[in-house]
């Protein structure tokens, strides 16, 4: 949807200004199309850091996963998607 791309569009501004960003996305695709550099896969569209068919604790350690590995991609040099 056009959020989707709004925020994939944001991303490729922030990276353009010098801004580390790492994108939670389950739309890989169109933040990948829109050149996004760090992307990292979320759980769903409607839960995209966490699964609320989970028990809570399951979920927490969803979405501690979801963050840390966004917080490693950021640690990591952005490379330009061809």
């Amino acid at each position: 949807g056009t959020s989707t791309r709004s925020g994939a569009a944001i991303t490729t501004e922030l990276e353009k200004a010098g801004i580390p960003v790492a994108q939670v996305t389950a739309m890989t695709a169109v933040a990948k199309a829109v050149g996004s550099n760090r992307i990292v896969r979320g759980q769903g569209i409607v839960n995209l850091l966490g699964d609320s068919d989970l028990p809570p604790e399951e979920e927490r350690e969803i979405r501690k996963q979801i963050v840390r590995q966004a917080l490693e991609a950021l640690a990591t040099e952005a490379t330009a998607t061809p």
